[in-house]
């Protein structure tokens, strides 16, 4: 069974795509803040990342480049999910290496099948 590891602080977001990802098949992990979903990336290895930008501790970014950067992680593919939909925000995801970027509020279905993309 596929490991997705889904790092936001918002509870409800979390709850939501830790519904639907479930319903797909997949095994899922949560984190609520970037502390702990960087400890658990690197515990779990996890197929694939859904991954905030702005949390607590440390942000998304910060997590994307520590993990795009070690040779252990860094073919982990890690979708972002954020309120910022502003072109340089993209493009800092895609400098610290995420490979999706979809802003909030966002459609579950997408978010399916963006994982789906990655892991089916």
């Amino acid at each position: 069974m596929k490991k997705v590891l889904i790092v936001d602080d918002e509870q409800d977001i979390v709850e939501s795509l830790q519904f639907v990802l479930d319903n797909e098949g997949y095994q899922c992990f949560t984190a609520y803040n970037g502390e702990d979903g960087l400890k658990s990336a690197k515990e779990i290895i996890p197929d694939l990342i859904i991954l905030d930008i702005m949390m607590p501790k440390m942000n998304g970014y910060k997590i994307s480049r520590l993990l795009k950067f070690d040779n252990k992680y860094k073919d982990i593919p890690i979708i972002m999910l954020t309120a910022r939909s502003q072109e340089e925000d993209k493009l800092i995801g895609e400098e610290t290496g995420a490979n999706e970027y979809i802003t909030k509020p966002f459609d579950l279905d997408n978010v399916v099948n963006t994982v789906n993309k990655y892991l089916k």
